[in-house]
């Protein structure tokens, strides 16, 4: 079975997988998502929304290349 952290990152990464790169700015990410913000990733006992997770993300982080490296930096901020 795949960690907390796998299924997250795998959720992320599919959520984006539509997506064009680079994302330059905070509200292009979060609406690239298919639910905006309310786009929810869940694992386990934990759940967090694109709302959420983009507030882990800071303006240095941009842009984005891929989808991958969004979810890296997510799921390494939030102590997964």
């Amino acid at each position: 079975m795949s960690s907390v952290k796998e299924q997250i990152h795998a959720q992320i990464t599919g959520a984006l997988a539509g997506v064009t790169f680079p994302i330059d700015t905070p509200e292009q990410l979060i609406n690239a998502f298919p639910a905006g913000a309310d786009t929810t990733c869940q694992a386990g006992d934990l759940k967090m929304t694109a709302g959420e997770a983009g507030k882990l993300l800071k303006s240095v982080d941009f842009p984005f290349q891929s989808a991958k490296q969004v979810a890296d930096i997510i799921v390494d901020r939030a102590g997964l």
